[in-house]
């Protein structure tokens, strides 16, 4: 929380020195005032106190509050596009409007909305916004998903269907014992006291917040869709990366944690506070895949109440693509040959991530633009160009609602472009960014992790429309053939490839134009200022015609 300050009790009065000498600012707590917001919930700043100023041996700073405050899940309540989204889903539906709300808070605001039910309430997301309250709840509501939440989540029923879609389950205290926050490590009674005079809870072992079940309650979404009269007419798995993970040879050898959470493997204090040296310490940045939400919510700070400083967030962002560049694909051309005024192309696409690349939300494409040139270094074939507006030239979905782009084995024309993506339909069977209109995937040929065997997938996780049939799409990655003319061109033919990224595509950004609502007009305001920024190169690969 921006210039927030949370109070210590007066039991722990005698850490105050100890605190100032360890660069947190505190100040004593009166005896009444509860450190957990109805009893459930500290907020970040209980917290970072003593979870910040850790720094490695080599100088990197660790900290986990910092690392935390510039990730998505710290931001997930201030993302702009979700609240367009609910927005859209509440506009489109308004007899659900105060499920879509308690549904859509449940990994977002999830703090709240926990308070919400145990008072017998719905979550609520406008209620809360815009954020930068001061009082105990606002402060909750800002926080996203933050310490309080995840550390308190207990191993009951993970890994579950009934776990999923945020089913997790909080811990609950048994008479006047205290409120245990789990963490990998075991802390000594004497550690364990002086958190609990800080903040009221107690941490305690608990091994589950290394698995992969933890992260797969809020990152597991099954969807419902609604017709005009309000009736469920289907569900889709929105986003499913866990069962995709499932699915993988990476399920035996790496988790979500693994690769979203790296761990410092040398001994470093886990607490700034009377800390021991603990290894395996989990650097709390969140890398996921949403660089371009990170720089939005830096360049517009000032409107959604951002607390990370702008060194932070850069920071975030400028790791996410590193790690994109780095861990999640590869690209080759196997063959490049000109002959008759042809060109012939093989390229192979090797997905490197745990789950379907892109995974998660489905407003997510990664493509191929292939451009040759001839000897003068005229452009003499291009396919995937993206445009200053964030759309792809060729790409029919961008150009028409009512369409979308299939998936190829072989690609002969320009205006042919291989995307890989998830494309929902809703039940006239028109493809759709309404996630409560969608009843099935027209296509899915999201690049497949090592392992899939897309003949025995499930159907929440199977493949969709072309891809299914082609030989050459397979557990690992994707075979495609570009065969196209170049007439006259004169060689030897330059050709570039790049494999690219938008976490938020054209067509699911400019979907919301239709909205006469604040928030899908400022979401496509900041999208269309920021558009020529929206994508990223993965992989890239050059080479001359033989």
């Amino acid at each position: 929380m921006a210039g927030s300050r949370w109070l210590l009790p007066a039991a722990a009065a005698w850490l105050l020195t100890l605190f100032a000498a360890q660069g947190a600012t505190v100040a004593a707590r009166a005896p009444h005032d509860p450190p957990l917001t109805h009893g459930m919930f500290a907020p970040s700043s209980e917290c970072i106190a003593c979870h910040n100023s850790l720094t490695a041996a080599t100088g990197e700073d660790l900290s986990i509050g910092i690392a935390w405050r510039a990730s998505m899940m710290a931001n997930a309540s201030r993302d702009p596009y979700w609240q367009a989204s609910v927005r859209r889903e509440t506009i489109d539906h308004p007899m659900h409007k105060a499920d879509i709300e308690d549904e859509c808070s449940i990994c977002h605001m999830p703090m709240v909305r926990a308070a919400a039910h145990a008072g017998s309430r719905k979550g609520e997301v406008f209620a809360h916004l815009p954020l930068g309250g001061e009082d105990e709840v606002a402060q909750l509501a800002e926080d996203g998903v933050s310490c309080a939440l995840c550390h308190q989540i207990t191993p009951e029923g993970l890994g579950t269907r009934k776990s999923f879609v945020g089913g997790f389950v909080l811990n609950t205290p048994v008479g006047g014992d205290p409120r245990a926050m789990f963490g990998p490590f075991k802390a000594d009674s004497a550690r364990q006291s002086v958190m609990h005079s800080v903040t009221g809870a107690r941490p305690s072992e608990g091994r589950h917040v290394q698995q992969s079940e933890l992260c797969a309650t809020c990152h597991t979404l099954i969807t419902q869709a609604f017709g005009a009269s309000g009736e469920v007419i289907g569900s889709i798995p929105e986003q499913v990366p866990y069962q995709e993970w499932l699915h993988s040879d990476y399920k035996d050898q790496r988790s979500c944690q693994s690769c979203h959470m790296p761990r410092y493997e040398q001994p470093v204090r886990v607490s700034s506070v009377l800390g021991d040296l603990r290894e395996g310490l989990s650097r709390h940045t969140f890398i996921g895949g949403n660089f371009f939400m990170l720089r939005m919510l830096n360049r517009f700070r000032n409107e959604l109440a951002v607390a990370a400083l702008p060194g932070e967030l850069d920071a975030s962002a400028n790791a996410t693509i590193r790690q994109l560049q780095q861990d999640s694909a590869t690209l080759t051309i196997t063959r490049a040959a000109a002959a008759g005024g042809m060109v012939e192309l093989d390229l192979d696409v090797r997905n490197l991530t745990g789950h379907k690349l892109p995974s998660g939300y489905p407003s997510r494409r990664v493509w191929l633009h292939v451009t040759l040139r001839d000897a003068a270094g005229r452009v003499v074939f291009e396919s995937g160009a993206i445009a200053p507006d964030g759309s792809i030239a060729g790409n029919d979905g961008d150009a028409d609602a009512n369409r979308f782009e299939p998936h190829y084995d072989e690609i002969t024309r320009a205006d042919q472009v291989q995307i890989y993506e998830s494309v929902m339909q809703d039940r006239a069977g028109q493809p759709t960014t309404g996630l409560l209109q969608a009843v099935e995937f027209a296509k899915d040929n999201r690049l497949l992790p090592r392992g899939f065997d897309k003949a025995s997938a499930e159907a929440d996780i199977a493949v969709h429309g072309g891809a299914l049939t082609d030989r050459d799409f397979s557990g690992g990655g994707d075979h495609v053939r570009y065969r196209v003319a170049t007439g006259s061109a004169t060689g030897p033919i330059t050709v570039d490839v790049e494999l690219r990224y938008q976490p938020i595509s054209f067509r699911w950004a400019h979907n919301l134009s239709a909205y006469d609502a604040a928030e899908p007009k400022r979401f496509v305001r900041y999208f269309d200022e920021l558009a020529a920024a929206s994508s990223t190169v993965l992989a890239r690969s050059t080479a001359n015609t033989q």
